[in-house]
């Protein structure tokens, strides 16, 4: 067990490259047992997610071969479906992903119950409608879900009544394979589900759409290995811009794609702090004595679910009154006692989601918990900001996201450790 301990009010200086997409890598992992042969996958984040995924292949017969630095050779040709360990599965959302996977190759799946951040139900219904509609028939008991296709996964046209970036990929997945062709409406934008959709036609899946609220999938006989690079993460990229101006310091952050850092931008330049956006970088100027603003999550090109919890320190010592309204993830507060032990002036009314955002002079260092990946994100970010000393408990959950934030941090002149707990 290890905590992480910040000596904090320090300016953020320097530069910083950014890794490759969680949110991206995941189903990309997974989707290589739709090609039952090898793949290459390059840019792959070194984080606990991406390891425990190729725990749960390497768990079903495939071969995981690590080349370089971000580089694994996946062949999943020996691959046996059903067989996936349900206590790891269940360590990871992510890990869902085998149900598309399974049933788009073997025509049933059967996975364990997913795991991962817990802030509220996080319901898998249009997931199931999603395989339903493809010729699935689902089973649920205590331990696992389980779904069959006796008449094969055939195309049809889904339409999704919610905006759900994890169906929208589950299905993607189910489809490939399938006879005919699909069509889903309503569909997710994020850029990781396009980031899917290229790979999968990189190893010859016909998918057209990805990016807009209708793909069309049409179905292959099989697919064949790549070679593939993963995106860079726009939620690492978003929480150093945030760092950045929180800190009032001044950085550059490499190997970003510029078009999906707009929103946060947008917000950060709303508030007081400068951004410029350049090819493939961005730079941040924290100036301080920041202004309120209010703030809505919405689905992509919107303002990010992901990004929510590292703008509350910010807004927490912002001039005013500023507002979080969470439309996709309603239960995702947690953090905002964490911030409170900090001294943030926070309330929120659970009816209508939304955060209310008193700005103080100043944040405390105190003794805090990371209650889920991004909350996590956000006490750090506070205790950067506070001269003193921070300790944060339960850091597994920022691994699950963040390669190497440590030295990535101490690189831009935090004074940030690891230690175990109990350790001076």
């Amino acid at each position: 067990m290890e905590k992480l301990v910040i000596e904090g009010g320090i300016p953020l200086q320097g530069s910083v490259d950014v890794s490759a997409m969680k949110n991206a890598a995941l189903p990309i992992i997974y989707a290589t047992v739709l090609v039952a042969g090898k793949c290459r996958l390059e840019n792959l984040p070194n984080i606990s997610d991406v390891t425990t995924s190729f725990e749960i292949l390497r768990g079903m017969g495939a071969k995981v071969e690590h080349i370089g630095n971000s580089v694994v050779e996946i062949d999943t040709t020996d691959l046996v479906g059903s067989t996936s360990d349900p206590k790891l599965v269940g360590t990871i959302r992510g890990s869902y992903y085998l149900l598309g996977t399974e049933l788009g190759r073997f025509g049933k799946a059967r996975v364990g119950y997913p795991g991962g951040c817990d802030f509220g139900g996080r319901p898998m219904d249009l997931h199931i409608k999603g395989f339903e509609a493809l010729g699935g028939e689902t089973v649920e008991d205590e331990e696992f879900i389980t779904i069959n296709a006796p008449l094969g996964v055939r195309g049809n046209g889904i339409y999704f009544d919610g905006n759900s970036v994890g169906a929208t990929i589950n299905v993607m997945l189910a489809a490939v394979l399938a006879k005919g062709i699909t069509t889903i409406d309503n569909a997710a934008k994020e850029p990781h589900v396009v980031d899917l959709a290229n790979f999968l036609n990189t190893c010859g899946a016909r998918i057209t759409g990805a990016g807009t609220d209708m793909i069309k999938i049409r179905g292959v006989e099989k697919l064949h290995g790549c070679t593939y690079a993963i995106i860079p993460d726009m939620i690492e990229a978003g929480t150093y811009m945030v760092a950045a101006a929180a800190t009032c310091g001044s950085i550059k952050i490499n190997n970003v794609i510029p078009k999906h850092l707009e929103a946060i931008a947008a917000k950060l330049e709303e508030v007081g702090a400068e951004v410029e956006m350049l090819d493939d970088s961005v730079i941040v100027i924290g100036r301080g004595n920041y202004k309120r603003t209010n703030i809505t999550t919405l689905p992509y090109p919107g303002f990010p679910t992901d990004m929510h919890p590292q703008m509350a320190p910010l807004l927490s010592i912002a001039n005013g009154q500023s507002r979080i309204r969470e439309t996709i993830w309603p239960k995702r507060f947690r953090y905002v006692e964490e911030l409170k032990l900090m001294g943030a002036d926070i309330t929120v009314n659970e009816d209508t989601a939304t955060a209310v955002i008193n700005g103080v002079d100043a944040l405390k260092p105190a003794k805090v918990k990371a209650v889920d990946l991004r909350a996590g994100l956000a006490v750090l970010i506070a205790g950067l900001m506070t001269e003193g000393t921070t300790e944060i408990y339960d850091i597994k959950y920022i691994e699950r996201g963040y390669e190497n934030i440590v030295s990535k941090l101490s690189g831009l002149g935090a004074r940030i450790k690891k230690v175990p707990i109990g350790d001076e």
